[in-house]
């Protein structure tokens, strides 16, 4: 397929435009203007684009990607050694931040719900980032049992975690700050990837545990889900290559 096909495609099937982001979605380096085969990741790091650059790759589709609105933007040290390496192979890189996290079937919060079987049925947060629904697990400590298994992970929990679990609220990755509006959403546990300390008070006071599962660990599925789909849509080599992160 070529490149510019890729990025129609997926701009529309993420609906890019419509988010408010840190970074800017879709194309964000130019490659060669055929593409045969994608390696997929979470970060477009130095790893990752080795492992590109080893499968003899086209291009490179990351939820995580570069240009975010708080880096310094000069392109020096790492980050010329990274926007080198793409250069000189002619490989170009995809990256979908929020529109990776929301979409409702592809995204990471519906594949997360998928892997651990919950079931979905409402969204909170700005953008509608967060997904509210339910889960099989009794209280919130057997809920981060559930999740240790499934992600090869241990999560971190704060507060109740014999709390009993009716609506479960959840958001893949650094999504901290969304704790309080999933209890306004009327959540008993809250699910992200991160947490930071002041959250650890939130969930002491208000009785409303928070499960910190990883930020890398929970946002691994969406890439994946989205590089199947395009494997069956357009018959192109996606391999995902998972380069480990232990927050």
């Amino acid at each position: 397929m070529q490149r510019d096909e890729l990025r129609d495609h997926l701009d529309r099937l993420l609906e890019a435009a419509r988010f408010h982001d840190y970074c800017p979605n879709g194309l964000q380096v130019e490659g060669r203007a055929d593409v045969q085969r994608i390696v997929c990741g979470v970060s477009a790091s130095q790893a990752l684009l080795d492992a590109a650059v080893a499968a003899g790759a086209d291009a490179i589709l990351v939820h995580h990607g570069w240009f975010w609105k708080s880096e310094d933007g000069r392109v020096v040290g790492h980050r010329k050694r990274r926007l080198a390496t793409l250069l000189a192979h002619d490989i170009s890189l995809f990256a979908y931040h929020l529109p990776l996290d929301a979409h409702p079937q592809l995204g990471n919060n519906a594949q997360l719900a998928k892997l651990l079987g919950w079931t979905i049925d409402g969204r909170f947060a700005d953008q509608e980032i967060g997904f509210l629904g339910r889960c099989a697990a009794a209280t919130a400590a057997d809920l981060a049992s559930a999740l240790a298994r499934a992600l090869d992970r241990e999560p971190f929990l704060a507060g109740d975690g014999g709390r009993k679990l009716g609506r479960l609220a959840w958001c893949s990755g650094g999504a901290q700050d969304y704790f309080e509006q999933a209890i306004a959403a009327g959540a008993d546990c809250f699910v992200s990837g991160e947490i930071s300390e002041h959250n650890v008070h939130v969930a002491r006071e208000t009785g409303v545990p928070y499960i910190a599962a990883g930020h890398h660990a929970s946002e691994r599925y969406g890439v994946q889900a989205l590089a199947a789909h395009l494997g069956e849509q357009f018959a192109v080599d996606c391999r995902f290559v998972d380069i480990d992160n232990p927050i």
